[in-house]
């Protein structure tokens, strides 16, 4: 859990709600029930406490088109913006009967004709049309897939705060590289470093590990080394990443330790394929560009995405070679910030990794990560 309880900034979560009210509209949806996190607090703009982790879906956050108003499921004011008042909030109960009793009483309730829904359980499938009795129940997760996939000035802003956290731990990081040091201590520096900024929530599991010499995708093994220890002349990746106030930020990095033979040939490779990617990054462009920077350098795809949405959560697009429809079928738009990943590897060297946040503009692709790469 983040140590932040206080409720967004007005103008932050007041564009959000406008995006999503636009795409309610253009999704002809009278009513958007939420569950999933992120769309709960990209709506309400209020952080909840003690609901980390897989839970199943429940209606903790209704979104009424015709009036703008928002309800929500909490016990409590902590954290609730003052826009949100006092009788729109709706208690927790372990009877599901006294939560559609609620959600009935919501001013237009009955007569909504279309309610969308970010997910569904069996359970709710059978409950939701008594709260909504004249409705048909669909798919409200497309709308808040588009609401969320361009960010508004005040989004970018909090995303800028988010990665410098992250990339405040992963200097704490790089400083303390040297042979003998375990990767878990090197974890161990970066989130230190991160909760020293107010951050105690990490966005990854895997922030250091020794790259192979003898595979492209895995960990350097354990057979000529103490496990989880570097040694003189291998490279070392760092994934930072954070949850700062609702935002993602992340940024990726690579340095070897000591003399790394063959490392700098691998950097030029990566920085060959950072320029192809990063001129892919254009508004009104195929995100398939993107998988065309890997081809066009001549490099292996990656099986992680080669890019992502950044933003509260695992924002869209997702480009994946895994994916190549879904690449062929997405267009970038301006507004949308992506981690984009680079990798390349090499046999008895290892890999170079590196990740970096870009927001498209109308000018160009700005890379608003500012940490700095090894150069030999």
């Amino acid at each position: 859990m983040s140590v932040d309880v206080c409720p967004d900034d007005r103008a932050l979560r007041s564009g959000r709600r406008q995006r999503a009210l636009e795409q309610m509209a253009a999704h002809d949806l009278d009513v958007l029930v939420l569950g999933r996190q992120a769309n709960v607090r990209y709506v309400t703009g209020a952080p909840q406490l003690w609901v980390a982790g897989t839970r199943p879906f429940g209606p903790t956050c209704v979104l009424v088109r015709a009036t703008g108003a928002i309800y929500l499921l909490s016990t409590w004011d902590e954290g609730v913006p003052d826009d949100i008042p006092h009788e729109n909030l709706y208690g927790i109960s372990w009877n599901p009967m006294n939560t559609m009793a609620a959600l009935r009483r919501i001013d237009g309730a009955a007569t909504a004709r279309r309610v969308g829904t970010d997910a569904m359980s069996p359970v709710f499938a059978q409950l939701l049309p008594a709260a909504f009795p004249n409705a048909e129940l669909v798919d409200g997760e497309l709308a808040m897939r588009a609401a969320r996939r361009v960010k508004t000035a005040e989004e970018v802003a909090a995303l800028r705060e988010a990665i410098s956290v992250a990339e405040s731990g992963l200097a704490a990081a790089v400083s303390e590289l040297r042979p003998a040091v375990s990767e878990q201590a090197l974890a161990g520096a970066l989130l230190e470093a991160v909760a020293a900024g107010g951050v105690s929530t990490p966005s990854n599991q895997d922030v250091a590990w020794v790259t192979s010499p003898d595979h492209p995708w895995r960990r350097a093994d354990g057979r000529d080394r103490v496990q989880g220890r570097v040694k003189d002349g291998d490279l070392v990746a760092f994934s930072a990443g954070v949850l700062a106030g609702g935002y993602i930020g992340e940024v990726g990095r690579t340095w070897p330790v000591g003399a790394a033979p063959g490392a700098p040939a691998l950097y030029r490779r990566w920085e060959n394929l950072w320029d192809r990617l990063l001129s892919a990054c254009q508004p009104g462009a195929s995100a398939r560009g993107l998988l065309g920077a890997y081809q066009a350098a001549r490099e292996a795809a990656p099986p992680m995405p080669v890019a992502r949405g950044l933003g509260m959560g695992f924002d869209p697009p997702v480009i994946s070679s895994h994916l190549p429809a879904t690449a062929a079928g997405e267009r970038l738009e301006a507004g949308m910030v992506l981690a984009v990943t680079g990798y390349v590897w090499e046999r008895g060297v290892g890999a170079v990794f590196g990740r970096e946040a870009v927001l498209l503009t109308d000018g160009g692709p700005e890379v608003l990560t500012t940490s700095p790469s090894w150069r030999e």
